[in-house]
């Protein structure tokens, strides 16, 4: 199946990076690629949700799950667990795809959400991602939630920010198929 890219999104001092249009039925998987992503706060986490009506709210119910696994610079430690205060139960908040992100140069987030199916209005819409970024105690950081929005109304818009402050970075959204 052949990648399409549909836009890009850069963000330069943003508080979030939204994606309003083009998630319709011409796909039945959406991919998103981030790069650089870099808060402007220390140690905030990065987040995405989605909408159902274009954008004008992101607070869809869903549930989740959420793990990472960490390793130290110096090599002194590596911890694979499960984090459940990142986990949504029939909530409507921000999923955190990464957290504890530093805000120096070489702690920016990389990684990748695959949203299926978005504009089905028969099922529920199944989400996972995986991210990569370094931590301001030197860790090094994969990180992995997944989940599904408990909704049978077409996602139609998606957005990312950080759970405090701005962010600098690059956003690209793929349709496959």
């Amino acid at each position: 199946m052949a990648m399409t890219l549909i836009t890009t999104n850069t963000s330069s001092n943003a508080a979030s990076s939204s994606f309003t249009s083009s998630i319709d039925s011409t796909y039945k998987l959406y991919v998103f690629k981030f790069y650089d992503c870099n808060p402007a706060t220390d140690e905030a986490d990065f987040t995405f949700n989605g909408s159902t009506d274009s954008g004008s709210n992101y607070n869809v119910t869903k549930t989740t799950t959420f793990f990472d696994a960490y390793h130290y610079e110096d090599g002194s430690s590596q911890t694979l667990e499960y984090v459940a205060a990142n986990d949504i139960a029939q909530g409507t908040g921000f999923q955190t795809l990464t957290r504890n992100v530093g805000n120096d140069a070489d702690s920016s987030v990389a990684g990748t959400l695959w949203l299926f199916n978005p504009s089905n209005t028969t099922y529920v819409k199944h989400f996972y991602s995986t991210t990569n970024h370094q931590e301001p105690r030197d860790w090094s950081v994969n990180a992995f939630a997944s989940g599904y929005f408990n909704t049978t109304s077409a996602i139609d818009a998606v957005q990312f920010k950080m759970s405090s402050g701005n962010m600098d970075g690059v956003i690209k959204m793929y349709g496959v198929g």
